[in-house]
C-alpha cells in the first residue's frame, strides 16, 4: 500500500538524519573534554547542549525503532501462537494499548511544547538555552510514532507483517 511505503519512508528518513545528531553530540563532548583537561578551559555551554541533543536524538527515533521492530515487546505470551493468531493479537494490542497511548503522548506533548514556547522557558544551566525546541521535538516524535503505528497496524491487518513469520537461521559459515 502506498500509505505504508510513505509512512515507513518518512520514519526511515528521519531516523537516518537524526542519527547524525549522535556524531554531533559526540564531537561536542570530545571538544569539551579536550578544552577542559588539555587546555584547562572548560566550556560553559557543552553540557547543557549535549543534554538537549541527546534528548532530541533519543525521542526522535521512536518511530524509526518501531519501524524496525526494535521496541520491547511481550513476546512471551504470543511466541507460541500461530502467525495468523499472533498477527490479530498484535493488532488488538495496537488498538487497545498503542493508539490510546500515542494519542495521549501527542496531545500532551503538544500542550507541553506550547506552554514552554509561550513562557519562553530556558534551561537552568550556566548558559540558558531555550527548552521549547526540545519539547516541540517531543510532539513531532509522538506524531511520527503514531503514524508508524498506523503503518504497523495496517501491515498486520493486511498480512504484510513479515516480522511475524519464522525466520530462517542465518548461515554463519
Amino acid at each position: 500500500m502506498p500509505i505504508i511505503r510513505v509512512i515507513d519512508g518518512i520514519n526511515e528518513t528521519v531516523g537516518r538524519i537524526v542519527s547524525i545528531v549522535a556524531i554531533v553530540f559526540a564531537a561536542i563532548i570530545i571538544y569539551d573534554v579536550f578544552m577542559r583537561y588539555f587546555l584547562g578551559e572548560p566550556t560553559r555551554w557543552a553540557f547543557d547542549l549535549t543534554k538537549q541533543l541527546y534528548g532530541f536524538y533519543f525521542i526522535m527515533l521512536g518511530g524509526y525503532a518501531l519501524r524496525h521492530q526494535s521496541h520491547v515487546k511481550v513476546d512471551l505470551l504470543t511466541e507460541r501462537l500461530a502467525p495468523g493468531i499472533r498477527r490479530w493479537v498484535e493488532a488488538a494490542g495496537y488498538v487497545i494499548f498503542f493508539f490510546p497511548f500515542a494519542w495521549v503522548f501527542a496531545r500532551r506533548s503538544f500542550d507541553f511544547a506550547m506552554t514552554s514556547y509561550n513562557q519562553g522557558e530556558l534551561t537552568y544551566g550556566a548558559v540558558q538555552l531555550p527548552v521549547y525546541p526540545l519539547k516541540m521535538a517531543m510532539f513531532v516524535a509522538a506524531v511520527l510514532l503514531l503514524i508508524q503505528g498506523v503503518s504497523e497496524f495496517l501491515k498486520l491487518v493486511l498480512n504484510k507483517a513479515d516480522h511475524l513469520e519464522p525466520q530462517e537461521p542465518m548461515d554463519v559459515r
